[in-house]
């Protein structure tokens, strides 16, 4: 595989066509688009990353439908990830991301266990926080009033609210997506999330819940 040059000159267009057109018939018609301007950068970019970040893979681009009202087949954007670390490219640019996306219950338990006690639950505020001076947006579903039995007056109420939690920024289209440079904008974020992929690592780490 040749290098990260940078996201083809149709993956934008090939994305503002899907969201008009999410039919097997434009995806057949402009496979070869997605293939060599969307698919191939996006591996790529992964593997630029991969020596740091570790070897990272592309998702599906269908969707899975079996209990969505919405059975349009096609994904609106491609994801690709070194989890905990995440890379998506869509019409509306690109995204990079760390962190958990949603948590099972048994991760919600063992999250809100770890921000509650002292030493922890301050060390993630404090990484948080760097993150949002670094210009990073906090994201992860919240609930909208506190956990049942949590004091009003929390130190620490905001952080366990929440259900997923993840640090990423985004960037509308413009020319970098096209240049090699697009890897440094990934390669920043991921850094800049490592301290909490290893926060959540330690306290949380992945669901013991069986698959459904």
């Amino acid at each position: 595989m040749s290098g990260f040059s940078g996201f083809g000159d149709g993956a934008v267009e090939f994305y503002d066509g899907l969201e008009a057109d999410n039919s097997k018939a434009y995806w057949t018609d402009q496979k070869a688009v997605y293939d060599e301007h969307v698919r191939g950068p996006m591996l790529a970019l992964l593997a630029e990353l991969e020596p740091e970040f570790g070897a990272g893979k592309v998702f599906r681009p269908y969707r899975d439908v079996r209990f969505s009202a919405d059975k349009t087949p096609y994904k609106t954007h491609c994801g690709g990830y070194a989890s905990p670390f995440y890379v998506q490219l869509g019409s509306d640019g690109l995204m990079a991301a760390c962190g958990y996306y949603a948590m099972a219950p048994d991760q919600v338990a063992r999250y809100r266990t770890a921000v509650d006690d002292e030493r922890r639950g301050e060390a993630l505020r404090r990484i948080v926080a760097t993150a949002e001076k670094a210009g990073l947006e906090i994201g992860g579903e919240m609930l909208k009033t506190r956990p049942r039995g949590v004091d009003p007056e929390h130190p620490r109420l905001r952080l366990l609210r929440h259900k997923g939690l993840h640090v990423r920024r985004r960037w509308a289209p413009d020319d970098v997506l096209h240049e090699p440079g697009c890897v440094d904008r990934v390669r920043e974020v991921w850094r800049a999330g490592r301290p909490l992929a290893e926060w959540l690592a330690d306290h949380v780490g992945p669901s013991e819940n069986p698959r459904r």
